[in-house]
């Protein structure tokens, strides 16, 4: 599962890290800080979400 898992996060964390740059873009937060602390917490909830998302696959 963690090869899965793993995989996964290959593709989750840079999606959300990118979606939550985006996000703090749009909103005004154009300072390096802002940009920073969104690609890390979206780093962050990949894990998670590729975790999740395989467990998922498994269990079918």
């Amino acid at each position: 599962m963690f090869r899965l898992a793993s995989l996964l996060y290959a593709l989750a964390g840079p999606t959300l890290a990118g979606i939550l740059v985006i996000a703090a873009l749009t909103t005004g937060h154009d300072d390096l800080r802002s940009i920073v602390w969104a690609a890390a917490i979206g780093a962050l909830l990949g894990l998670p979400t590729a975790w999740v998302v395989a467990r998922k696959i498994l269990a079918s």
